[in-house]
Parts: structure tokens; C-alpha cells; sequence
């Protein structure tokens, strides 16, 4: 198995519980682990066989910029499923960081982490 791994990708997002976190842009951090067979794309050296991480990196941004979860959890689980639905693609990891998060003081980032694996 191989593992494929992108992180810190930074998106604009509106997400939140508070009206006010979906009506301004606010910034997200994305890491996703993306698990799979890519033995026959590494001997080949064939992009073909294996998972394009400026795919992964387009679903990442389609979600987060283009939609609205009013929890970092249900964002995550969308994140993760459309990942699933790549061919090749066994099991996803996503982590999706608030650095901006509101919980009455200073934090470096809120958190959630989504393993998924295909059935």
C-alpha cells in the first residue's frame, strides 16, 4: 500500500455555527492521507495508475470554497467521501483545521480528523 499525503492546503471557507462565520470568508487548513495500491503506477512511473494530487488538491477546494457545513465535522465527512470516490483510492484521512475558530480565546487551530475506508 501506499500513502499519498497533502498538507496545509489553505482554502477561504464559510463555515461555522455562528451566522456570522457563513457570511465572511475565514481561512482553512486541509490535510488529507490518501491510502491505495500504486504498485503498477510506480514501476511504470505512469500518472495514469496512480492518484493526481491536483485532483485531490480540486476536490479539497471545491468543498470547502464552494460549500457551507455549519460543523468542521460534516465538512470533513464531505471532504472525505467525494476523495473515496476516486478509483484506486482504499482509505482517506482528511483533517480540517479553524485557526480562526471562536471558543472565547487565544487557540491555535480547532480540529477534526475523518478516516474513512472504502467497503
Amino acid at each position: 500500500m501506499h500513502r499519498v499525503i497533502l498538507c496545509g492546503m489553505r482554502f477561504l471557507g464559510r463555515h461555522g455555527v455562528d451566522p456570522e462565520e457563513r457570511q465572511r470568508p475565514q481561512p482553512f487548513l486541509v490535510d488529507v492521507e490518501v491510502t491505495g495500491d500504486f504498485t503498477e503506477a510506480a514501476v511504470r512511473d505512469d500518472l495514469a495508475l496512480a492518484v493526481d494530487y491536483r485532483d485531490l488538491y480540486a476536490i479539497c477546494r471545491r468543498i470547502v470554497e464552494g460549500r457551507s457545513f455549519r460543523l468542521l465535522e460534516a465538512l470533513g465527512e464531505a471532504i472525505a467521501a467525494d476523495l473515496l470516490r476516486l478509483p484506486r483510492v482504499a482509505e482517506v484521512t482528511v483533517r480540517v483545521k479553524k485557526p480562526e475558530a471562536r471558543v472565547g480565546g487565544p487557540i491555535a487551530y480547532e480540529a477534526v480528523e475523518v478516516t474513512r475506508r472504502r467497503a
